[in-house]
């Protein structure tokens, strides 16, 4: 049986004196051992509408990928300060159109991280910039640490909201997730749903209202739990399922 496509965002990185389009290896080995399927990096080049579509008709769900680049302010109608960077135009120029095509043509998607805060722009929303400074937030920055297991590690409970397409997945009792952020989803955009807080009220997950097709968005990082973490490895499966229930509908 052919195993769907996924379409893998991408960053465009300046190193060794050309610019790679890259997405980093714990996303794509998430969707080969977590939903059983394969995956494909876009690169950033801002494909037209046409080229778009074109692109959507050969695959079968979308993750939109973590980053340590942020939406650049100026899509929400803020100020981009060098202190809130660094920015990724050309991937912002991308991913953005890219989502709310793949929503509109009901095509499954999973975005994680810079993912989620792309999703809630592309709908008209805005984000938090240093939320560790915000009065009541706690920091959600990753910790200081040499090793990836320990700035990945599981940090704090969430509280998933009932009847939501997160708690469809893993159920609507609290679950732990790890933190590495300091943004978060300020003004929601249209249609864009809360489906899971922090303790201090961070939004860590949302989907959008009225969307036909499988979409879940988190703030945390499942990708790099997917094999051992309970949570993390049903997301990874519910999004393979759903692009195995959308490419068996195009047949």
């Amino acid at each position: 049986m052919t195993k769907p496509i996924i379409l893998v965002t991408s960053d465009l990185k300046f190193f060794e004196n050309y610019y790679w389009h890259a997405a980093p290896d714990t996303y794509l080995r998430a969707l080969v051992d977590g939903a059983d399927v394969v995956p494909l990096v876009l690169p950033c080049l801002s494909p037209s509408p046409e080229e778009m579509d074109s692109i959507l008709d050969r695959i079968d769900g979308v993750l939109a990928t973590g980053s340590k680049s942020n939406v650049n302010p100026e899509l929400y109608g803020e100020e981009a300060t060098e202190d809130n960077g660094p920015y990724d135009p050309a991937r912002d120029a991308t991913t953005l159109p890219l989502l709310r095509r793949a929503i509109e043509r009901a095509i499954p998607v999973f975005a994680i991280c810079r993912g989620m805060q792309e999703l809630n722009v592309s709908c008209g929303g805005s984000l938090l910039t240093e939320i560790q400074d915000l009065e009541g937030i706690g920091d959600h920055r990753a910790p200081n640490a040499d090793h990836q297991d320990e700035r990945f590690r599981i940090a704090h409970p969430i509280d998933v909201e009932k009847n939501s397409q997160l708690a469809n997945v893993v159920g609507d009792k609290p679950i732990e997730v790890n933190s590495l952020h300091r943004q978060a989803v300020g003004r929601l955009g249209n249609g864009i749903k809360v489906e899971a807080r922090a303790e201090d009220g961070t939004i860590e997950a949302i989907s959008v209202e009225g969307a036909t097709g499988y979409l879940v968005a988190t703030q945390w990082h499942p990708e790099y739990w997917v094999k051992t973490d309970v949570p993390s490895r049903q997301l990874f499966k519910a999004f393979g399922d759903a692009a195995r229930n959308y490419a068996a509908s195009k047949s």
